[in-house]
């Protein structure tokens, strides 16, 4: 398999042409939408927490029952 290394830098500026053409047409977001979409991440990641350390809590009680059934 031959590497063709005498057309990189031409391949290489046509891709940052293209990169630079590409974003130019997105469409960024606001400051304010910013603000409230991380809050609201924000907000989602501590009810997960606290969701996971209630069942994590029910789990381990149940193993632990039923650990201590069988080990008497």
């Amino acid at each position: 398999m031959a590497i063709n290394t005498v057309g990189w830098p031409r391949q290489a500026k046509s891709y940052m042409e293209d990169v630079r053409a590409e974003m130019q047409r997105v469409t960024w977001p606001t400051w304010k939408q910013v603000r409230a979409t991380t809050l609201v991440v924000i907000a989602a990641v501590f009810l997960f927490a606290a969701y996971f350390w209630v069942v994590n809590a029910i789990v381990s009680g149940a193993i632990n029952q039923v650990i201590k059934y069988f080990t008497k």
